[in-house]
């Protein structure tokens, strides 16, 4: 698994990428959550806008598709990455 962040995939364009659109580069909830350069607030903020019915797949509620990610997510998948960071965050 590669993070958008890592130092093999990390280019200027990407880091401008991740300036504007902090999203760009994860391709599931659990990245976010492993990403070492995010603190919690920032990995919720981008958890939470893949939760949003913003990303929600037409016609397919279940599902949610954030921008720069290659596949659309189950929303349960965003929700149990939310909840592990509650649980990391106040314990």
């Amino acid at each position: 698994m590669r993070l958008a962040t890592s130092e093999e995939n990390f280019t200027l364009g990407i880091a401008l990428q991740r300036l504007l659109r902090p999203a760009v580069g994860f391709s599931t909830p659990r990245d976010v959550l492993k990403d070492p350069l995010l603190d919690s607030g920032e990995k919720r903020a981008i958890l939470a806008s893949w939760a949003s019915d913003a990303s929600a797949v037409q016609d397919q509620p279940t599902l949610r598709w954030l921008l720069g990610a290659p596949e659309p997510v189950p929303l349960t998948d965003v929700l149990d990455a939310i909840h592990q960071l509650d649980k990391t965050e106040f314990n």
